[in-house]
C-alpha cells in the first residue's frame, strides 16, 4: 500500500513514521508512505498558504490552489488518482470497519488541514470523504492523519507478525479486548487468573471470551448491544 500525507509539516509526519512497528515495515518495503510539503506548491513568494476568511471569524483558512496542485503532483508521481482523506472534525468518526475497508485500496492520500481548516472549494473539488477521530477539535491535521495511517497500515500484509495481532484486539470483533497479562505470576498480591496458565486452549479461549463480553457490557453498552444483534442475526 502507498499512502501520500499532504501536510504544511512533513517532519512531524516523518519523526512519527520512522519508529516502531510502522518505521520497521516501511523500511523492509511491506508499506510506503511519503510526505508532501503543500507550501511547496504556493505560487507567492512568501510561501504563504492561507489568509483571512471571508465573512469575518477567527483563525486563517488555507488556500485551495496549493493544495489542489500538490494533489496533482501526487496523482501524476503515481499514475493513478489515490483515493484522497481530508481529517477533519465534521467527518464521520473513524471506526474499525472503515480502517479495514481503506487498508484494501493500493493507493491513500490524506489532506492536513490547519488554522481554521481549508476552503471549502477545494473540498468539493478533490476531497473523496471526510474522517474524524472523535467528538474534540485539535490545532492540525497531522496527529489524525498519522491515527489513520497508522491504524490502515497495521492491517496491511507483512506490517504485523500474524493476522491474530489484529484479529484478537478491540473493535475488530465487535467487543472490547479482555483483559492481558504477562511475567510475575503474582504482584503486589495480585495473581494472573489460573486459567491462563493452565494451558488448557479451549478453556482459555473461552475465558477470553466471556471477559471479553463481560468488559465490553460493562463499558461500552452501545457497542455491546450491536453486537448482540449482529449475533441474532447470524442464529
Amino acid at each position: 500500500m502507498q499512502i501520500d500525507i499532504m501536510t504544511l509539516f512533513p517532519d512531524m509526519c516523518n519523526n512519527y513514521l520512522g519508529e516502531s512497528i510502522i518505521g520497521r515495515a516501511i523500511k523492509k518495503g511491506a508499506v510506503s508512505v511519503e510526505c508532501h510539503n503543500i507550501r511547496d506548491y504556493t505560487l507567492n513568494k512568501q510561501k504563504q498558504t492561507d489568509d483571512a476568511p471571508f465573512g469575518g471569524g477567527m483563525g486563517m483558512v488555507m488556500y485551495c490552489q496549493p493544495i489542489y496542485d500538490c494533489f496533482q503532483a501526487i496523482c501524476e508521481k503515481r499514475g493513478t488518482r489515490p483515493h484522497l482523506i481530508y481529517m477533519s472534525p465534521c467527518g464521520k468518526v473513524l471506526t474499525q470497519q472503515r480502517v479495514v475497508e481503506l487498508s484494501k485500496l493500493d493507493n491513500l492520500c490524506i489532506l492536513c488541514g490547519h488554522y481554521e481548516g481549508v476552503d471549502e472549494r477545494v473540498i468539493e473539488e478533490i476531497v473523496d470523504e471526510e474522517i474524524s477521530i472523535g467528538d474534540y477539535v485539535v490545532t492540525g491535521g497531522e496527529l489524525p492523519a498519522l491515527i489513520l495511517t497508522d491504524a490502515v497500515m497495521r492491517m496491511c500484509e507483512g506490517v504485523l507478525s500474524d493476522e491474530e495481532c489484529y484479529t484478537d484486539e478491540s473493535h475488530f470483533s465487535g467487543l472490547l479486548e479482555y483483559p492481558q497479562y504477562t511475567r510475575p505470576a503474582v504482584w503486589r498480591d495480585r495473581e494472573v487468573p489460573e486459567i491462563l496458565r493452565s494451558g488448557h486452549h479451549a478453556n482459555i479461549q473461552k475465558w477470553k471470551l466471556e471477559k471479553a463480553e463481560e468488559r465490553t457490557r460493562e463499558r461500552r453498552p452501545d457497542m455491546w448491544e450491536k453486537y448482540v444483534n449482529n449475533k441474532e442475526k447470524q442464529t
